[in-house]
């Protein structure tokens, strides 16, 4: 059964940090149609793209004051941060705003996976800790892997095959658009002063690379094919291709939870919440397919975003 949406007295000013990301700009579309007020918190407010009725209000991490401003008067905050060595930092300081500015509910993105001293989960623990200490009510959701990891890849699946330190570990892959529609009740959902949850969000059913790969030859009429690389040879072929070393890390690193199925874990909290079935990984693929079919454009475009520090991998890597 879904979480009940309580009506409340008055409309309330849901703040929004993180609205052009995939997951706070499916977030934002969600709530334009619902009887809240939305202000969507951004360091580049003229280049911000939303739907009509959304106040902006730019913020400056450097300028601690502006936070607090843009957070004034807002009920609700929901906290995305796109992956940098700043987004501890950062987050820590937009939770610290919010508790200074009155906000009662802080809905904070995070990542799915164990204790680790691999990045981006270490960070997601750091901020975890601290809104755990805050005098004010939270819940923290932990989506397993972003099926639009397998973007990355586009390029290589399109000539036929591409490769990873995966190995044969299974992967639960989560739609971005489920993990909103969550965010979306957590954020209107009722809530006490004391409350602290946190919600374990995948999809309906965990995958290894060779099963992805099958699905695509499928879909694509022609074989494709996973192969497996040491963690050593991936760190390696990914600087050779001209990534940063940051992106490098973070993408070994990822391949190193797939492998050991760090991310295998299959949970019902998406349709207890919202009361749909997650979306599967084989209607991604056939929604997404022309990605992955064999063109110039479509190889130069993944090449392209390979060199992109990873937005979110697993919730906002």
């Amino acid at each position: 059964m879904s979480r009940k949406i309580q009506p409340t007295p008055r409309k309330p000013r849901i703040a929004i940090a993180g609205a052009t990301g995939r997951v706070g700009s499916a977030l934002t579309g969600l709530l334009a149609s619902d009887p809240v007020d939305i202000v969507v918190l951004t360091r580049r407010p003229d280049a911000a793209q939303l739907p009509g009725a959304i106040n902006i209000a730019a913020i400056d991490f450097d300028q601690p004051h502006t936070l607090q401003k843009a957070l004034r008067g807002a009920d609700r905050l929901f906290v995305s941060h796109g992956t940098s060595p700043q987004q501890v930092a950062n987050e820590i300081a937009l939770i610290d705003a919010a508790v200074a500015a009155g906000v009662r509910h802080i809905v904070k993105l995070s990542a799915l996976g164990p204790a680790s001293r691999l990045n981006p989960f270490a960070w997601h623990m750091q901020i975890e800790a601290h809104l755990a200490q805050q005098p004010v009510a939270s819940t923290v959701l932990r989506p397993s892997a972003y099926v639009d990891i397998l973007k990355r890849a586009a390029g290589q699946i399109a000539a036929g095959s591409w490769a990873g330190a995966a190995g044969e570990g299974r992967v639960n892959f989560i739609d971005t658009r489920d993990i909103a529609d969550v965010a979306r009740v957590a954020l209107l959902e009722e809530f006490s002063s004391e409350s602290q949850r946190a919600y374990h969000l995948t999809g309906p059913w965990a995958w290894t690379m060779l099963q992805v790969a099958e699905q695509l030859s499928s879909l694509l009429g022609h074989p494709v094919v996973y192969n497996h690389r040491s963690t050593e040879e991936q760190r390696a072929t990914l600087l050779a291709d001209g990534l940063p070393p940051l992106v490098a890390d973070l993408l070994v690193g990822l391949d190193q939870m797939f492998r050991e199925s760090a991310l295998g874990e299959t949970t019902s909290t998406v349709e207890a919440l919202t009361g749909k079935s997650p979306r599967t990984l084989p209607q991604w693929l056939a929604e997404n397919i022309e990605i992955f079919r064999n063109s110039t454009q479509q190889r130069a475009g993944a090449a392209l975003e390979a060199r992109k520090a990873p937005e979110p991998l697993v919730s906002n890597p």
